[in-house]
């Protein structure tokens, strides 16, 4: 087996349970997904780079074959974290208080990077967001700290 910490194996395993077919495996389209269950944030084309495929059906990934891809996408080093997002937001931040323009922030997860679509913003937007103020502003800061699973940064 890859070098998995026990207690990480059995976070997979349950990754594994809730996503996949007993003995079967999880589908490689659903790759990024278990990924990111299991608190990893890899790119569309690590994934792809992985063995994760577009269409449903064209392959199973069983568990000894997704240990060593957990592994080493462990060990990436181009994943961005809370504390990175957070330089990042800061730029928009043009009254320096932890706030920016809703419609700021609409526009840069549609158009930068790995861009989402208008249904997954929404989605995310629903889940992660306070409410915007009259001006349009929204406090990042809490709505990152939901988005990367950091309730020690919910203020």
């Amino acid at each position: 087996m890859a070098d998995v910490p026990k207690r990480e194996v059995e976070n997979v395993e349950f990754v594994f349970e809730v996503m996949g077919s007993p003995g079967e495996g999880i589908d490689a389209v659903d790759l990024g997904d278990a990924l990111r269950a299991l608190n990893l944030n890899p790119t569309l084309a690590l994934i792809e780079k992985m063995g994760g495929t577009k269409k449903r059906n064209e392959k199973k990934i069983k568990l000894d074959e997704f240990l060593p891809i957990y592994s080493q996408v462990k060990k990436e080093k181009e994943q961005g974290c809370y504390e990175d997002f957070i330089e990042c937001l800061k730029l928009y931040d043009k009254a320096e208080n932890g706030t920016m323009l809703l419609a700021e922030l609409q526009h840069a997860l549609l158009a930068l990077g790995e861009s989402l679509d208008d249904e997954q913003v929404e989605t995310l937007f629903a889940d992660c967001m306070d409410p915007e103020d009259d001006e349009g502003m929204i406090p990042y800061s809490p709505f990152l700290a939901r988005m990367c699973d950091r309730p020690d940064q919910l203020k």
